[in-house]
């Protein structure tokens, strides 16, 4: 069994917890600098941190014994994969919100950082802990 996914899940769950928890307490005025209402703001703080809590969170099914559990390979998967869907959709948020790239080329050469976050949430997003819940099941 192969643990490098662990090796994009850390880097990916530190920026996001270290972002989410820069942010609390949830302060409204922050938001609004940002031209966001109350309750995006809160999904947006909130959601940071969930997304990168997830990420290591799913990690912990790939264990040899916890995936052995009842549903623990599955739970794991799902978790994983609502982890990426949120990381981008937080990650597209900023980018339109506060970036507002020119083009798509504009974006993709001058803000690397924002994409690869984007890009490291879709990838567990569709991949989620795939490998390994096959891997249980033979």
């Amino acid at each position: 069994m192969s643990l490098s996914h662990v090796l994009l899940r850390i880097p990916l769950a530190v920026v996001f917890l270290q972002q989410g928890l820069s942010k609390f307490p949830v302060d409204p005025a922050v938001g609004a600098a940002f031209g966001l209402p109350l309750l995006v703001w809160w999904v947006v703080c909130y959601g940071e941190i969930a997304a990168g809590a997830g990420l290591l969170i799913g990690a912990l099914a790939t264990i040899p014994r916890v995936r052995d559990i009842p549903l623990a390979a599955e739970l794991g998967d799902f978790i994983t994969r609502i982890s990426g869907i949120t990381m981008c959709c937080v990650i597209t948020g900023v980018i339109w919100v506060v970036i507002k790239p020119v083009s798509l080329v504009q974006f993709v050469l001058h803000d690397n950082l924002h994409l690869f976050l984007w890009v490291g949430g879709l990838y567990f997003g569709l991949r989620g802990n795939w490998a390994v819940a096959i891997q249980k099941k033979r």
